[in-house]
This record gives structure tokens, sequence and C-alpha cells, in this order.
């Protein structure tokens, strides 16, 4: 009932702002006769119903989170939009509010024109300059497809483990994650940041899933590229939700278990140690760390969990520090914590919605609204979480304020010193 209640009360404040701007935006386009027509205003209701009425059934039919994403994505944009446009209106009506209180004559607008210097009104150059203005996200949205989608940026990150062995302390760990090679087009760019990542010489390198949108064969032009990844004590891979083909409408089960086996391949062809609700050892002056992995398990999954933290904890009592590979971050809060246990969990999926604000102190996203960790560390107790925001895209084919990452983390064996300075 709260919830049906909220849908209301937002579906009536949309129709409200609506009502509202749609005449601001006839006096901009005026001289437009079309934007007089009854079909003006079917074309705008529709977007607007269309757009807003998406967005709750993207929500509550529990989708993908590619379309959910896309749905906030285009939902935020367009209500942008309409909240720039909706200044330059109210400012408007307070002008004219202000000249009606001093009680001044108020000067005929008209429409007539005069050779040589059609004449604007002020409401009519108000709601024409708001318009300009309001279409600026949009036009920051082209420019993340154009400059931002093979912007490929290297996060830095200290990782303080106080029972990491002393042989693992200062080693270098990389991340990529969400290549999702079935959306590249360029592939020297795809290359290039390969490049990045392998200029930072890691000792390890974690991929935490998604290497594809839905069809191994994405990999064909890329495996080439994706098999240079590699480091001294090895590359771990995991699984991400769209790596099982679930995306897409199944021919039948055999095919769906071809592909699957394709992606698996794909993993070994590149030399990746790909880690199936399993644990791996590695060792660095007779001393050992683990790292686990588990397949795609996520809070919001509409298909089959596939995660098992039990088969990957398996007979690893022994090892002091554990490393968690782990695709969905709302893994970490929904099962994660309830193991002690698993020191740092990596994780992926949410691509930061690839779009936001992301600077060293702050970082903002729509995502926000429906992951709880999204980019960046995490930590709860002693336990850490860390989500990478994507190597390549899906849906959006760009990106703004959040860049592709390549994570390169620093192990220390100590503890976190901020944390030591408040207790």
């Amino acid at each position: 009932m709260e919830q049906a209640f909220s849908i209301v009360l937002i579906g009536c404040i949309v129709l409200a702002f609506d009502t509202y701007l749609i005449k601001g935006l006839r006096i901009a386009l005026q001289k437009w006769k079309f934007s007089r027509t009854k079909y003006f205003a079917i074309i705008y209701w529709s977007l607007s119903v269309f757009i807003t009425g998406g967005l709750f059934v993207s929500m509550f039919a529990r989708t993908g989170l590619a379309i959910r994403s896309a749905y906030l994505l285009v939902f935020f944009l367009f209500v942008s939009v309409k909240a720039i446009f909706l200044l330059f209106m109210l400012a408007d009506d307070l002008r004219r509010w202000i000249k009606r209180r001093k009680q001044q004559p108020v000067p005929v607008e008209t429409d007539e024109t005069i050779p040589l210097a059609p004449p604007i009104n002020r409401s009519e150059f108000l709601m024409k300059a708001g318009l300009l203005v309001a279409a600026a996200p949009i036009g920051g949205m082209v420019y993340g497809m154009v400059s931002g989608v093979y912007h490929y940026r290297v996060k830095r990150q200290t990782l303080y483990l106080p029972n990491l062995p002393k042989a693992f302390d200062g080693i270098k760990l990389g991340q990529i994650s969400d290549i999702h090679s079935g959306s590249f087009y360029n592939k020297k760019a795809v290359e290039g940041g390969i490049d990045l990542l392998l200029r930072e010489k890691p000792d390890v390198i974690f991929f935490t899933g998604d290497l594809v949108n839905d069809f191994a064969r994405e990999m064909l032009d890329y495996q080439d590229i994706f098999s240079k990844v590699k480091a001294p004590l090895g590359v771990y891979s995991s699984l991400g939700n769209h790596d099982y083909g679930d995306y897409f409408e199944q021919p039948d089960a055999w095919w769906v278990k071809k592909n699957f086996n394709d992606l698996i391949d794909t993993h070994k062809n590149m030399g990746w140690d790909l880690i199936r609700n399993d644990h791996r050892r590695i060792k660095v002056g007779g001393e050992e760390i683990g790292i686990l992995g588990v397949e795609n398990w996520g809070a919001l999954n509409r298909y089959p969990n596939r995660g098992r933290i039990d088969l990957a904890m398996k007979n690893t009592d022994d090892l002091p520090v554990k490393l968690l590979l782990s695709h969905d971050p709302s893994h970490w809060r929904a099962e994660v914590l309830k193991h002690p246990q698993i020191d740092v969990m990596f994780s992926g999926h949410t691509h930061g919605m690839q779009f936001g604000v992301r600077t060293k102190g702050f970082q903002w996203s729509p995502i926000r609204y429906i992951y709880k960790e999204w980019a960046g560390l995490y930590r709860e107790g002693h336990q850490q979480l860390y989500v990478n925001v994507g190597y390549g895209f899906l849906g959006y084919p760009g990106r703004l304020g959040i860049l592709p990452e390549i994570t390169i983390f620093e192990l220390k064996a100590s503890a976190d010193p901020s944390l030591q300075k408040q207790a």
C-alpha cells in the first residue's frame, strides 16, 4: 500500500510539473507552428509517460541491471533537462510578478514583425535561453560518447591487511572488470588500456566478471589483446551475470551449454585461471594467501544465483588472508559479511552507471539509488569491499564523469593508519 501511494504521489508531482513546463516550452517555440498543435502535446506527454512509467516497470519488474540503469539514466537526464528549464520559467514568473507589484504599465507583447529587427519579448527570450541551457546535459552525454568511453584511468588504492604475511607486503595487485567485449568498436583503444595496465607491472591480476554481453563469440576479435594480460603470480578471473547468456532468447539447451563452454574455454585460451566456487593458493617466500572465486550472486539478480561461498572457503582455514572475487557488490552485504574470514571482496557490475561525478573526495551517480556500494572502497569492521566501475561499457555507448577503470592495489601488512588514529 505504501509503495502504491508513493507511485501515485510521484505521478501527481510529475503531472503538475509537466502541465506547467509545456506552457513554457510553447512560449520558447511559439514561432514554430507545430508547437501550438495538439500533436505536440501528445508527443510531449507520451514521452513523459514512457520514460517515467518505464522507470517504475524496470525497477519493480526486477529486470536486468542494464535495463534498469538505462532507464534510470534516461529518466535522470530527462528530469535534469526539465529542472533546468523550470528554473528559467520560475525566474520569468517572478519577473512578471514583481512588475505587477510595482504597478507599472506592462507593454503589450506582440508577434508582429518589424523589418530588420524582429522583436522578442522577455518571456520568449527567457524560455529560449532556458531551453538552450537545459540542452547542456544532452551535450554532455554526446561528449561522453566521443571522449569518455575509452578514456582509461588508473585508480590507486592501498589495502591494509593486518594478517598479511610479510612476504606479501608491498605486492601489486591489478583489477579490471566488466569488459563487455560485444560493445567495443575501437580495437586500438582497447589495446591501449591493456598496455596501460601492463605498464604498472602488477604481481597478480584479478578480473571480476562480464567478459561478454551475451555470446562467447564476441571475444573473437579481442582475445589476442586480453591474452597479453599476464602477471608473475597469475591472472585470476570470475564470472559475471552476462557471462551465462541469460539475457537473450535461448534457441535450445544444447546451444546455451555450448555458448557457456566456449566462454569458459576463452578464459583458458587467454591463460586466465577462472575460479568457480573454489579457491587457489598463491605462495611467496614459503607463505600463502587464498584467492577465492564464486560464480555470480546478486541480491537483485532475477536469474538463479550460482555463487557458493561455502564451497569456495572449503579447506582454507589455514590461510591467514582470503581475497574473494565476486562480480556483484550486493553479494557483500547480503552474504559475505556473514563470513568474517573473508578479508577483501573484489567486484564490479555497476559500471558506476557510466554517468556521474567522481573526484578524490566525492562521488555520486544515480546508480547509488540501486546499489549501496557502487564504486571504490568500502569497509565494515575489518572486512573490505572494492567496486571497480568497469573497463568496458553496456547500453549507453559512452562514459561521462565515471571513466573506465584500471585499479592498482598495494597490499600492506599493517592496520589502516586512519583507523588507528580514530582508536
